[in-house]
């Protein structure tokens, strides 16, 4: 691995799983990243599979710290009770048990969400905010991370917060992914994303929000017209956040 990376970064998703070494001196991939795709069948074994051979490819050196960021709640020591984009044989499964056996190393796991968030408040457009950070990811579902300043409230889940007048599950109004499937042009899905950040904000009297996911790079398309107090600004980091976030994570480990 490149002498200037601290630590090596994994992103699993439901398509692909991405991986790099990351620089945590400037917060950015010390190497291209390595992106394999999913499997079809993305069990423990097979995601376990592939975390260990972008490992040796990176030829990561022993002491160096491994970040996993995963896409469902995560609990040292304790079974995944659910998961939505993987193979549902994760379901009881202690996740940095099975994925460390797996790359024959110890590894560090957290959720994606609070990865992407942890790297936008040590990295990106959170850095040097104080109070209550709310880092949101706009994309199939809704993720959000909760950061006081600078501890990480980790897993929660507040893409699928009630919305008001039978609404619902906010990311099934909300999401990037609802936007892309009902045709919604950006001014008319802000009027959306306001009662998801309003509501948000009447809840949590947060001091700022911040908005990644591929769909912040047309930030400027759709957050001029959120009708909200709080400050709100689109995320720097975007796809690399959640490889960043995690190797930050392992090393605070």
């Amino acid at each position: 691995m490149i002498e200037t990376a601290q630590a090596f970064g994994v992103d699993i998703g439901g398509s692909g799983i991405k991986a790099a070494p990351v620089n945590l001196e400037k917060g950015e991939f010390a190497e291209p990243r390595l992106k394999i795709l999913t499997p079809e069948v993305s069990s423990p074994q097979a995601v376990g599979a592939i975390v260990r051979q972008q490992l040796e490819h990176f030829a990561v050196p022993d002491n160096v710290p491994v970040g996993v960021a995963f896409p469902a709640p995560v609990k040292p020591g304790q079974k995944l009770e659910w998961i939505a984009n993987l193979d549902q044989s994760w379901v009881g499964v202690d996740i940095t048990a099975a994925l460390s056996e797996a790359c024959g190393r110890p590894v560090v796991v957290v959720n994606d969400a609070d990865a992407a968030g942890l790297a936008e408040q040590q990295f990106g457009a959170a850095k040097g905010q104080n109070g209550l950070v709310i880092a949101t990811t706009l994309g199939t579902g809704i993720g959000t991370a909760l950061i006081y300043n600078g501890v990480l409230i980790p897993n929660t889940e507040l893409g699928h917060i009630e919305l008001a007048k039978g609404k619902g599950d906010a990311e099934k109004y909300a999401s990037s992914g609802v936007r892309e499937r009902e045709g919604l042009g950006y001014k008319k899905w802000a009027k959306r994303l306001t009662k998801y950040y309003g509501l948000m904000e009447k809840y949590f009297n947060p001091d700022l929000f911040v908005v990644g996911g591929g769909v912040s790079r047309q930030s400027d398309k759709f957050l001029p017209y959120l009708d909200i107090k709080t400050p709100i600004v689109p995320a720097k980091l975007r796809n690399e956040a959640g490889i960043v976030g995690a190797a930050y994570y392992a090393s605070t480990k």
